[in-house]
């Protein structure tokens, strides 16, 4: 096969090299100096002389990988490799597993595949695949079919894509100690049945790995191809526009030899981290025949033996890849182990304030009893005596400030309203009603009927005031109670869910009585007028006095259009004009002043009205009427406690996601801070 027969089977694979750098500690220049191998020898060309104290720190990232860590939230620095459709990216990824992967195109293109590459000094090679919980191992020969069978079982047959990975180890003398992650490749159209959205999902997975800032992206690129136009580089520049986290491969040198060392020195796409050019193994060409003949083309070509020994050759690339792998671990680390503690802290402080189970009827009671008593308590301060100390800087529940505002406004509405206006349409109902009430009577004597006929009519127009009142008034306080009943009853879901459900039904029972209530009162002051207030009698004479005053204005040959009465207001006297008889006019007048010193009372007392009727009712609420939640909680078949310990199902699986996420955070710090213990062994 040659090198282009290759890379065409190579096409379609994007790879994904995490590098679980993520676990190391800060170490100092020196020491990663020394973590990075020197030029390796003829015998295992890509082998790091510190990878035994690489491996631990890759170890514990491939364990908080397994433990599905970055689920949490914690992100794990990676090195991801992505190239476009016959870019040579599986060809690096063999070169550097030191195996030969499954070359037929659409394998292990589905699933991301973790190649866990471990340096081994046993002369046999060891290969084993993970996945749903299993350990299978793998016979080099049969890999590929080992991946189909593995990929199948994960993703489903057909041609849909997953994002649960399955890993690949393979154990072998001589390779460096790196883990890498195919992907997914690049691919604009779908072939063979797959999904019409498949470059979305593609792109979507490899965007998910690059994107992180602590990501580094090795971007496989052809020599052949005009680098501006690769996907994979607009890929790149979109999460990386100053290129300080990309390294570039270049690899099929010896297909296009001219010119390539101007494109890596160019540097027209901003590779901050350099570039590395490889040449791909071609047919059956083993690894180590493979790294001889790359070594002779870089040595020998005349294009190609010009760009500097730092940039050319697969073990060059492994030495970089380990650098950077140390230089991430070292760096991200001590964040990885702050993120760990930091979320885990969380999740603790969660389960704690999550509702608990209740294990028993006797439990169960005891909780009840608890909310009930701490419940009551809060709303006696809140709702009647005027204490805040539990929510202070909550004054929506501070109950009884809230209700002196209600309380003020209510008495500005009476106050306000039209009916309270004395100068609208002066004399013009009470006329209608005399002349309607007229009959056979004692001279100068003002008829009951219409003081009561008026005075109906009034309080009928103002009745909705006091009803709007107490229904303001009891929403307000059917928040308040929830409330109060929610935050005593939290740590027990359905304890907290039937405490808030009685005392909402209590209060909506209390608050239909208290508009029965109020309607009662508003019937009561239209059915008679009277009061002792003696500031009535005061308030009629005093008005009574203009009343010569007025009839006198109205009789003058050019009366006024206004006049102005003391304690009254100015008056429209216009439409008084055509009216002759002086005996209505005055019966009008008294009656009309009658009216002004009751409705006068009335208002003070309908305002005085709802505020006891408030209190007591609030005193009623939170004294006596508690024991009507208690009885809704127990139920009328007496197994009320009962049901409310049994656990939610979704609390119960909030809970136990809880439980299983601290667990996991738990073993995955503590593998971290065992790696940290023995990277400071090192030095």
């Amino acid at each position: 096969m040659s090198s282009d027969e290759y890379d065409e089977a190579d096409s379609g694979s994007t790879g994904v090299i995490n590098d679980y750098e993520d676990s190391q500690a800060p170490t100092p220049t020196l020491q990663l100096q020394r973590m990075v191998a020197p030029q390796a020898q003829a015998q295992a060309p890509i082998i790091s002389s510190y990878n035994h104290k690489i491996r631990p720190l890759l170890d514990v990232i491939d364990r908080l990988r397994l433990l599905m860590v970055m689920k949490e939230g914690i992100q794990l620095p990676t090195i991801v490799v992505v190239g476009d459709q016959s870019s040579g990216k599986s060809s690096v990824l063999e070169s550097l597993a030191g195996v030969n992967l499954p070359r037929s195109q659409g394998i292990c293109t589905r699933v991301p595949l973790i190649i866990r590459l471990q340096n081994h000094a046993s002369p046999r090679l060891e290969v084993h695949l993970e996945y749903n919980d299993k350990i299978v191992p793998v016979e080099e020969s049969h890999l590929e079919s080992a991946i189909i069978i593995a990929t199948d079982e994960v993703a489903g047959h057909g041609k849909n894509i997953s994002n649960t990975p399955i890993t690949l180890v393979v154990k072998k003398d001589g390779v460096p100690d790196l883990t890498m992650v195919d992907l997914p490749g690049i691919t604009r159209v779908p072939v063979h049945g797959q999904p019409e959205n498949i470059y979305e999902q593609i792109r979507d997975i490899i965007m998910q790995y690059i994107t992180p800032k602590e990501s580094i992206i090795l971007n496989v690129l052809s020599a052949t191809v005009d680098f501006p136009t690769c996907e994979s580089i607009r890929m790149s520049q979109q999460v990386d526009k100053t290129g300080e986290r990309t390294l570039a491969v270049v690899t099929k040198s010896d297909r296009a030899p001219e010119g390539l060392l101007d494109k890596v020195t160019a540097d027209a796409v901003n590779i901050g981290l350099g570039y590395v050019c490889v040449r791909n193994r071609v047919g059956d060409e083993s690894q180590e025949e493979a790294r001889k003949e790359e070594a002779r083309l870089f040595q020998t070509n005349r294009h190609l033996s010009s760009i500097d020994k730092s940039m050319v050759g697969v073990p060059v690339l492994a030495q970089k890849l380990v650098q950077i792998q140390a230089n991430i671990i070292a760096k991200c680390l001590p964040e990885i182990v702050k993120n760990i503690s930091a979320k885990l802290d969380a999740n603790v402080l969660e389960l704690e304030k999550m509702p608990k189970a209740l294990n028993s009827i006797t439990e169960g009671t005891q909780a009840l009893m608890r909310i009930i008593g701490a419940a009551k308590e809060s709303l006696k301060k809140l709702l009647s005596t005027g204490e805040f100390d539990e929510y202070p800087d909550d004054n929506t529940k501070h109950g009884t400030a809230r209700f002196f505002e209600m309380l003020i406004k209510f008495s500005d509405n009476i106050h306000g309203c039209e009916e309270s206006n004395l100068t609208k349409d002066f004399l013009v109902e009470e006329i209608k009603v005399l002349e309607d009430a007229k009959g056979i009577e004692l001279p100068n004597f003002l008829p009951r009927e219409a003081f009561l006929l008026l005075l109906q009519r009034k309080v009928e127009r103002i009745s909705h005031l006091p009803i709007e009142f107490a229904e303001n008034a009891w929403d307000y306080i059917d928040d308040v109670v929830v409330s109060v009943f929610s935050s005593h009853s939290e740590m027990y879901y359905l304890v907290n869910v039937s405490a808030k459900r009685a005392a909402h039904k209590l209060v909506q029972k209390m608050r239909q009585q208290s508009i029965n209530r109020v309607k009662e009162i508003v019937e009561m002051e239209k059915l008679t007028g009277y009061t002792s207030n003696p500031d009535y009698m005061t308030e009629w004479t005093k008005l009574m006095s203009l009343q010569d005053c007025f009839i006198s204005q109205l009789n003058e040959c050019q009366p006024p259009s206004r006049v102005v009465l003391q304690g009254v207001g100015e008056i429209e006297i216009e439409h008084l004009r055509q009216n002759t008889n002086v005996f209505l006019l005055q019966q009008a007048f008294d009656l009309k002043m009658r009216m002004c010193a009751y409705w006068k009372i009335f208002k003070v007392r309908l305002v005085d009205s709802m505020a006891l009727h408030l209190q007591y009712s609030v005193h009623n609420l939170v004294n006596n009427d508690m024991e009507e939640i208690v009885k809704e909680l127990m139920g009328a078949d007496g197994h009320g406690i009962e049901r409310m310990t049994m656990d939610s199902p979704v609390m119960a699986a909030k809970r136990e996601k809880l439980k299983r996420s601290i667990e996991l955070l738990k073993e995955s710090k503590d593998n971290v801070v065992k790696i940290m213990d023995g990277i400071a062994g090192y030095e």
